[in-house]
């Protein structure tokens, strides 16, 4: 089972992004799909979720109007578009595949199966 995050990158402020999560190994649609994303000496945060089935997704506030998350269940492949980028956009950003609960939607804990991480840098 494997999770490979890319599209990061240095972008200036107001530009946009596309990162992509790759999937292997697990039968995609039955999973939630997430991103969190973690700044220097900052704790991992939720920034968007996907559910597997019937299609809710949830936003971090922080990001809600600008990030919009999405899915491929044919091509196994989760998108974060990313909009309006600001300087505390910069992250590493991680994918995530699980089945969470609702109220663990927005925690690490909820999620099994990770991503490598791709850098996301948003220069002022």
């Amino acid at each position: 089972v494997q999770l490979q995050a890319s599209g990061g990158g240095l972008v200036q402020a107001g530009g946009s992004l596309r990162l992509s999560c790759a999937s292997s190994g697990l039968t995609f649609s039955q999973y939630t799909i997430a991103w969190f994303r973690q700044a220097p000496g900052k704790e991992r945060e939720f920034v968007a979720s996907f559910r597997g089935s019937g299609g809710t997704s949830f936003y971090a506030h922080s990001v809600k109007g600008r990030f919009a998350i999405s899915r491929d269940n044919a091509k196994n492949t989760g998108y974060l578009q990313m909009n309006s980028l600001k300087s505390e956009d910069t992250a590493v950003y991680f994918c995530a595949a699980g089945r969470p609960i609702l109220s663990s939607m927005r925690q690490t804990d909820g999620y099994r199966v990770w991503g490598q991480g791709t850098l996301v840098t948003v220069s002022s």
